[in-house]
């Protein structure tokens, strides 16, 4: 049911120029790790969309499974909004138990995304930074950069070919490390480049996204603090993520920045 899903929100997203596909195991990872970039992406006339695999049912506090599906899709959507996304597909997998879902299943759902918008460019979650212990992140993006090499090959995906939904692999990736800046040497994999991106322009975009987020904030800064009140929650999100930016940013000589492995041409 999901990949028929996925294939018919295909038939609205087919190609154009300067199209990006993001990635993500939940509402919130792609905009802590990548927000200020993507925002600079769609500022400059590119068209983002999201795939996000998670269903976030995990991430509240007091609400039952199904409120907190529901409030944290609703809080993702208006986040992506305020962003510049123009759509997010929804794949609906339980948040926290990705890991035991079949590989074969999602890739052939990101096979299909990746055929039918043909993008550019791809962000997916690093799957190879150190001592990561979320693995929906994970396996979210092992998966997801199978997905990107396999996706070009005729003898991956034939009942899309004879959809229509011709072999295609996109030409560039970032690879994105959502909750901290990368330690020395860590991240990416074979020909992957380190690089930083300058979002001191974009940064407000990319806290207010953020902010949106309250549900899912709520829980993730219970986990590290006792701050109770929205007011100091959406705070508390606020200074991580500008503190972080500015940590990657003094690196590079940047006010606030963003780091990703990079295959492609350089930017």
């Amino acid at each position: 049911m999901r990949f028929l899903f996925a294939l018919l929100l295909v038939t609205s997203l087919f190609a154009q120029d300067r199209r990006i596909l993001v990635v993500t195991a939940s509402s919130g990872d792609y905009i802590f790790g990548a927000g200020g970039t993507l925002a600079k992406f769609i500022r400059d006339g590119w068209r983002v969309d999201v795939a996000q695999f998670g269903n976030d049912e995990k991430q509240s506090l007091g609400l039952t499974q199904a409120q907190t599906r529901l409030a944290n899709v609703q809080e993702g959507k208006a986040a992506a909004k305020l962003l510049g996304v123009k759509d997010t597909v929804n794949m609906d997998f339980k948040s926290g138990e990705i890991a035991y879902v079949s590989t074969t299943e999602m890739r052939n759902q990101l096979f299909a995304l990746i055929r039918g918008i043909r993008p550019q460019i791809i962000f997916i979650p690093d799957p190879y930074v150190h001592y990561q212990n979320d693995s929906d992140l994970i396996t979210v993006g092992r998966m997801a950069e199978e997905a990107w090499g396999y996706s070009s090959g005729s003898m991956f995906g034939n009942e899309l070919t004879r959809m229509g939904l011709k072999p295609y692999g996109a030409p560039e990736v970032f690879f994105y490390a959502p909750y901290r800046p990368y330690r020395k040497g860590e991240g990416g994999a074979g020909r992957a480049k380190f690089v930083a991106i300058d979002v001191a322009e974009t940064m407000e975009h990319k806290l207010g996204a953020l902010e949106l987020l309250l549900t899912h904030n709520r829980t993730w800064v219970a986990n590290r603090t006792q701050l109770q009140p929205d007011q100091s929650v959406s705070a508390y999100v606020r200074a991580f993520a500008t503190e972080m930016a500015k940590k990657i940013g003094a690196r590079h000589g940047f006010q606030f920045g963003e780091e990703f492995n990079h295959v492609g041409p350089r930017r």
